[in-house]
């Protein structure tokens, strides 16, 4: 949204211009017209006291100009910080949809034939939910809730899957830090979603991630099928992309790196 000045505060600015500009012309011309000289000086012949309130006058005008400069500029910059906030908001609205799709389809098939796994996967699925709409509002979470949040997601795709996955996640966190919401799922999603999937054995999603010295270190690294197509990774990257850049900007790494069948995404944050 670009910022627009109203026709009624133009008309208010062409106006002080106007009235500046003109003033001093006026009174040159009023002492050409009441004097016998042919040039004279602003103000020359005027009393001291006259002198010091056209100068006030101007100081007067300068001032407004600068609060109504600064003005502006704060309301561009809030203008700018709420479009930033609505942008955040949409982002992670977007964050985990299909996953959740994916989920229910495999919960309509265990109603059926697996009553208490689907009774264990709606609680679980229900915390997840839970956790993306209330706590993904906010600005900041602790580490340990996005831990445990992780947690939970990967234990669904567990009971998701009629296969064996090796899945390791690995912990260490120094300091509770504070991060913003849902930035982590993004990365673990296209492990699970690239890798596993994909694989009819030996899959392996490993997860490690290391809070100290006010960095965060989140790495994911997975296998996957090099006889399929490379895919897009679509909107997730691009997601979490243009996240980092709003609310970590200069403060964050993400980096890609492929080597046979693994496939490694990392990412560091400075707070």
């Amino acid at each position: 949204m670009r910022f627009k000045i109203s026709r009624k505060k133009w008309f208010v600015i062409i106006s002080i211009a106007i009235i500046t500009a003109i003033i001093p012309i006026l009174i040159t011309v009023f002492e050409v017209i009441t004097t016998d000289k042919e040039s004279v000086v602003f103000l020359a012949d005027y009393p001291t006291s006259i002198g010091v309130l056209v100068l006030l006058y101007y100081a007067l005008l300068i001032v407004l100009a600068l609060f109504w400069f600064i003005k502006q500029v704060i309301s561009f910059l809030s203008l700018k910080n709420e479009n930033a906030k609505t942008e955040l908001l949409h982002l992670k609205s977007q964050v985990n949809p299909h996953f959740f799709f994916n989920t229910l389809n495999n919960l309509y098939g265990l109603v059926g034939s697996d009553t208490k796994k689907a009774q264990e996967l709606i609680l679980k699925l229900s915390d997840m939910m839970r956790y993306s709409i209330y706590e993904g509002e906010k600005e900041v979470v602790t580490l340990k809730e996005e831990v445990d949040y992780l947690n939970n997601y990967i234990e669904l795709h567990k009971m998701r899957y009629h296969k064996e996955i090796d899945v390791k996640f690995e912990t260490e966190i120094k300091e509770d830090y504070k991060v913003m919401p849902l930035l982590f799922i993004i990365l673990l999603e296209n492990a699970f979603k690239h890798g596993v999937e994909n694989l009819s054995k030996d899959a392996f999603v490993y997860i490690n991630i290391k809070a100290k010295e006010n960095k965060v270190f989140f790495e994911t690294e997975n296998n996957f099928d090099q006889t399929l197509p490379k895919e897009d990774k679509g909107i997730g990257l691009k997601n979490l992309k243009r996240r980092l850049e709003l609310v970590y900007p200069k403060k964050h790494s993400l980096s890609f790196s492929t080597k046979g069948d693994v496939y490694k995404a990392q990412l560091t944050l400075e707070l």
